[in-house]
């Protein structure tokens, strides 16, 4: 990838990163005690993986695409 391309999408990365912290502060008011505390571990745990610079990109994203589905589902069954 050309040096130019890739500063401009890593750039393009911290800007929707800052939006992304930045919408889910106004929502964190809004969450359920129980979503909330689910929020906060599979934040934890993902961030986690990501300090843990022996772990491999893809397998950081396997094992935290693995807990997220099944909080998904849960979520969208409890609003059933």
């Amino acid at each position: 990838m050309d040096a130019a391309v890739r500063a401009a999408l890593e750039a393009d990365v911290e800007v929707t990163h800052d939006r992304f912290v930045a919408a889910m502060q106004r929502r964190l008011g809004e969450l359920e005690p129980e979503t909330l505390e689910r929020y906060f571990g599979t934040m934890a745990k993902l961030v986690q993986r990501l300090e843990d610079r022996a772990l491999p990109m893809q397998r950081v994203l396997a094992e935290t695409v693995s807990e997220v589905g099944a909080l998904v589902m849960l979520e969208l069954q409890r609003r059933s």
